[in-house]
C-alpha cells in the first residue's frame, strides 16, 4: 500500500486560518467602533473643558487687566500720600518752632502779666490805705476809725492783730451783762434796752471797735458773736470776710454788734465750729469773753448749775473744732465764780502761739 504524501497547507489548516483571522478582523471592528464612540465623548468633554478654560481664561485677563488698573491707582494714591506726607511733617515741623516761638513769647508775657498784678494789688493796697485814710479825721492817725476817750490807750502790746483775716469771737451770752452772779440775774430780767446798756457790754462793745479800728487796710475781717449759737453780727455775711478798708462795711457791723442782745448760755464749741467754716479759714482769732462755757454743742435738757469741772470739759471739747495753726488772742473779761478760766484761756492762747489779756476797766 502506497504511503499518503503530507501536504503543510491542506484545507483543514486553510479553514482554521481563516477562522482565526476572520475573528481578529472581527475583534478589531468591534473595538474600533467602541474606541470611536468613546473618543468622541471624549473629545466633546475636552471641548467643553476647553470652552470653560476659555471663558476663565478671558475673566482672568480682565481681572487683570482691573487688577493692574488698580496697582496703578494705588501707586498713584501712595505716590501722592507720600508727598503729602512730606508736606505734613514740613508743615508740623515749621508748627513746633513757631509754638517755640509763642512759648517763649507767652512766658515773657506771664512774667509782664505777673509783676503787673503784683503792682496793681500794691496800688490797690495804697489806694485803699489812702481811701481809709481820706475818710476819717486826721487826728485818728494810722487807724481805720477813731476811739473817743481820754489818751490813745495804746498799751495793749502784747495783743497781736497781725494776719490778712482776723476773726472777732464776741461773747455774747448773759454773763457778759454784768461781773457778779446777782447782777447778771438782775440784768437778765431788764428790758433789751436796758441789758444794750451794761456797762460791761458796752466795755466788750468798745473793745470791738477799738479792735477793728488798729487792723490793716488791707485786711479783711469777720464778727461773730456766740451764746448758745454762734451767727455773724452782720446778715448775709456767713462764712465769708469783709474788707477792713471798706468804711461802710465797717460801719454796718459794729452797728450790727451794738444792737446784739446779750443772753443765754456760752458754747464755745458752736463758736469754734464757725470758726472752722470761715473760706478761706482765719489767720487770727481774737477772742472776747468772761469765763469757760456753760455748756458743749446743745444746751442741757434740764437746767442745773453747772460745775468748775463740767465748764473745763465743756471748753477743753471745744478746742476740737479750732481751726488748726491758727493763733487765739484772747481778751478777758472779769467775772465772779470762775478762777479756771485765766489759766485754760492762758495755756489755749500759748500752745497756738496767740496771747492773753485782761485789760483794766477804764479800757478801751
Amino acid at each position: 500500500m502506497a504511503r499518503r504524501r503530507f501536504d503543510t497547507f491542506s484545507l483543514s489548516f486553510l479553514d482554521i486560518m481563516s477562522c482565526g483571522f476572520g475573528s481578529v478582523i472581527l475583534l478589531f471592528m468591534v473595538i474600533n467602533a467602541t474606541m470611536a464612540v468613546r473618543s468622541d465623548e471624549l473629545n466633546r468633554a475636552l471641548s467643553l473643558r476647553a470652552d470653560v478654560l476659555k471663558v476663565e481664561l478671558s475673566e482672568g485677563e480682565r481681572n487683570l487687566v482691573a487688577l493692574r488698573n488698580s496697582l496703578t491707582e494705588t501707586e498713584d494714591r501712595q505716590v501722592k500720600a507720600q508727598g503729602a506726607s512730606r508736606r505734613i511733617i514740613e508743615l508740623l515741623q515749621q508748627r513746633q518752632q513757631e509754638l517755640s516761638t509763642m512759648e517763649a513769647d507767652t512766658l515773657a508775657r506771664r512774667e509782664s502779666i505777673n509783676k503787673l498784678k503784683t503792682d496793681l494789688k500794691s496800688m490797690e493796697e495804697a489806694s485803699k490805705r489812702l481811701s481809709a485814710a481820706s475818710s476819717q479825721p486826721d487826728e485818728q492817725g494810722s487807724a481805720l476809725r477813731r476811739i473817743r476817750g481820754q489818751g490813745q490807750r495804746q498799751y495793749l502790746t502784747g495783743l497781736k492783730l497781725d494776719g490778712q483775716r482776723v476773726l472777732i469771737l464776741l461773747d455774747s451770752s448773759a454773763s457778759m451783762l454784768d461781773e457778779t452772779i446777782v447782777n447778771i440775774i438782775r440784768r437778765r430780767n431788764m428790758s433789751n434796752a436796758d441789758k444794750i446798756r451794761s456797762p460791761k457790754w458796752l466795755r466788750a462793745q468798745r473793745t470791738v471797735e477799738w479792735l477793728i479800728a488798729r487792723l490793716s487796710p488791707s485786711s479783711n475781717f469777720q464778727i461773730v458773736t456766740f451764746n448758745e449759737t454762734a451767727r455773724p453780727v452782720t446778715a448775709g455775711t456767713s462764712g465769708s470776710w469783709l474788707e477792713a478798708a471798706e468804711p461802710d462795711q465797717v460801719r454796718k457791723a459794729i452797728e450790727a454788734a451794738r444792737a446784739v442782745v446779750p443772753g443765754g448760755g456760752t458754747s464755745l464749741y458752736n463758736a469754734f465750729t464757725a470758726a472752722a467754716a470761715m473760706s478761706p479759714p482765719p489767720d487770727n482769732i481774737i477772742l472776747l469773753t468772761d469765763g469757760l462755757p456753760t455748756q458743749g454743742k446743745s444746751p442741757p435738757a434740764i437746767f442745773k448749775s453747772v460745775s468748775a469741772k463740767s465748764r473745763r470739759q465743756h471748753f477743753r471739747g471745744s478746742l476740737s473744732r479750732l481751726p488748726s495753726r491758727v493763733p487765739v488772742n484772747v481778751i478777758l473779761f472779769p467775772i465772779e465764780g470762775d478762777p479756771e478760766a485765766a489759766v485754760e484761756f492762758w495755756r489755749l492762747a500759748k500752745t497756738s502761739d496767740g496771747s492773753m489779756i485782761s485789760p483794766s476797766k477804764d479800757w478801751p
